[in-house]
Parts: C-alpha cells; structure tokens; sequence
C-alpha cells in the first residue's frame, strides 16, 4: 500500500484537527478538553523527567547533599581544631572524633574554669569518666596561650553551628534510609542505602538503572578510569560505586573482579525488580544478599551455592504472602479514604435503613390503577 504524505495530505490533516470537535459530534466537549489536559501533563511531565509515583529524586538530590555535607563539615571540624589548639592543643590527641570534639570545645572553652558542672558535661559526651580526666588533667599543665573572651565566643558559635550541622547530617542519613525502603527496598537490602542511592544518582533515576546491564553497572562511577584505560590499552578497572560495598572489602586479592561481577549482576537483577514490581518489598533483595554471601563462602572454601532458580523461587513464595497483605492494607486505607471524603452520604443510608419495611410486611405491593372516578382495577 503507498502512502501518500505530501501535497494536500498535510492540509487536510490540519483541518480534521482544528475542526474535530464539530466532526465529532457523539464526544461530549468536556471529555476532549479532560483528554488534551491530561496529554499536557503527560509530555510535561516526561519533559521535566518527573514521576509522582516514585521518590528516586527526593533520593538523588538527598544523597547529592549527604555527600556536600560530608566535605564541609570536615573541612569546618580541621577549622575548629587548628582555630582552638591555639588555645588548648592537647585536646586534639585525646578525643579523635571530630563530634566528639566540636562539643567538648563548646563546653570547655577557657581550659582554666573546668569545674564539677563542666566535668559532668564531658562525661555525658565522652561516656569514659578515664578520658574525661585525661581532658581534665591535659588542661591544667596545658601548653595553649591565652585567647580574649570575644575570641573564645566566635570559637563556641562556629562549634555550635558545626555540632548542628553533625546532627542534620544524621538525620538527613535516617531519611535516606526510610526513603529508600519505599522506593528501592531490593538494592538497599542487597548492597545498602548509601551505595544504592549513589547508583540511582549517578544513573539519573530507577528506571535508567534498571535499564543497563550488569557490565555498566559494574563500572559505574569509574568512567574516567574506563576511557584512560581504553585509551592506553591497559587494564579496564574492576569496580566503580560498587568498591564502597562491603563485600568488595571482604573478598581477597585474588577474588575482588569476579565478586564484583556477580554482585552488579545481582543488582541489577535487583534494581529491575524494584523499578517494574507493583509493591516493591525486600525479600528478593535478602535472599540476593544470601546468593552473595554464599558466592564469597565459594570463592573462600569452594562451599557450592544453590543455584539461582531455586533461589528465586523461594523469595517468590516467601514475597507472594507480604504482597497479598500490603495490598489488603492499602485497599481498606482507599476504602477509609473514600468513606472520608464524603461524609454527608452517612445520614443518608442511615435513614434509607430506617424507613425499610420489616422483613414479614415486605411483600409485593399491589399497584391500583384508577380507571374512572367510581370504579378501579386491582392488578398484581
């Protein structure tokens, strides 16, 4: 069949479109403009690469600001500790946290005026009462010069705000955790949240993730080490993101590129499972943990693993139970839901249940049907 788009094709294909709601007269106006509306949120929405029905942004931009945090509250901890050792340069060797640190400085200030108040304090932060009398004792044949109050008042602020900062960091930490539960809860169980959140950053969402194979994966984040390597024909390197796992840690020498090889298999087995599943949940991600823990064991002793269609099968008769009551809660919470949001039908049924006829009077009626104004006709 030839088709034909040129010459007068395009013209009338315009006019069928300007003109389509007179040339469609059985389709109700306010059914045309709903359509074109959600069509307009559809492309906007996959312009700006927006899903509501996920948070894999809220992760990206979380994990993006974890890692900004990172550096500048180190960078404002090495701040505080050259800035007060003018003032008392042994703190510095006894408490090694830089928390830790940041507090005592706040509370201590002047080394001179530790008291009992001070000393309780201390020991609140360190939970050793031998440290607390190390601080103490350091302080009194201390080394430090003397610094004005107004300098020890800008030194307690800056602690202070580096202290706030610290415990936002902590927090910021929880958050990752609790939102990467409900959006990829497989790869956080797999490979941990910190490092599944890096991989959906450096992807760009999810559902890219879960679109590459396993040998991009396995060297994401190691891009430039990858063209150096092909440039100068030398070896390509083994593992990207996937160094920070623990698992690469606890492989030998030897055994660090094969179990960085079945480990991004494993991710993206399971980053497929979290993106497409309808209620994503955690068991097949414990029971990929399991298959690499066994995969290490192997390499280790030569222990054999059980092979992964057993093992997939086993995580989807422990996952088909879970699904099955996820799905009942969110059904009676839609049903709460709905019953919410239209209270006023309640009185209605209430008195529509009232004004039943009891279960003995409930019986055919008979209609009457009045022929004249002196005789009628009874009819069942």
């Amino acid at each position: 069949m030839k088709i034909v788009f040129t010459g007068v094709v395009p013209e009338i294909v315009r006019g069928v479109r300007v003109h389509f709601a007179h040339l469609a007269k059985d389709l109700p106006h306010h059914s045309l403009s709903k359509a074109q509306l959600s069509l307009g949120h559809s492309y906007s929405r996959s312009k700006v690469k927006f899903d509501v029905h996920r948070v894999d942004n809220m992760v990206i931009q979380s994990i993006a600001l974890l890692d900004q945090l990172d550096k500048d509250i180190n960078l404002f901890g090495m701040r505080i500790r050259e800035w007060y050792s003018y003032h008392y340069p042994e703190l510095y060797k006894i408490v090694s946290d830089q928390y830790k640190y940041v507090k005592c400085a706040s509370i201590i200030m002047d080394r001179k005026t530790i008291n009992d108040e001070t000393s309780a304090k201390l020991l609140e932060i360190m939970e050793d009462q031998e440290k607390v009398d190390q601080i103490i004792e350091a302080a009194r044949t201390s080394m430090g010069m003397d610094i004005s109050e107004m300098d020890l008042l800008n030194i307690e602020r800056f602690a202070e705000r580096v202290a706030s900062l610290t415990e936002y960091r902590h927090r910021l930490h929880e958050y990752i955790k609790d939102r990467m539960s409900s959006c990829a809860p497989s790869l956080s169980a797999l490979i941990g949240e910190q490092v599944g959140a890096r991989l959906i950053s450096h992807a760009g969402s999810l559902t890219n993730l879960a679109k590459y194979p396993a040998s991009t994966i396995q060297i994401l984040g190691a891009e430039k080490a990858l063209f150096r390597a092909l440039k100068t024909r030398s070896n390509t390197p083994k593992y990207g993101l996937l160094f920070h796992s623990s698992f690469i840690g606890r492989a030998s020498a030897k055994n660090k590129g094969r179990i960085s090889r079945f480990l991004a298999n494993k991710c993206t087995i399971a980053s497929r499972i979290d993106c497409f599943s309808e209620t994503p949940i955690s068991t097949f991600g414990e029971h990929l943990r399991q298959q690499v823990e066994d995969r290490l064991k192997f390499f280790e002793d030569g222990e054999v693993p059980k092979k992964n269609v057993d093992v997939m099968k086993e995580a989807a008769e422990e996952a088909a139970p879970i699904v099955k009551k996820i799905l009942k809660k969110k059904k009676k919470a839609a049903k709460r839901e709905a019953a919410a949001e239209l209270p006023s039908q309640k009185p209605l049924k209430r008195l529509l249940w009232r004004t039943k006829l009891p279960r003995k009077r409930r019986r055919r009626r008979r209609r009457l049907t009045f022929e004249s104004s002196d005789s009628f006709v009874i009819c069942c």
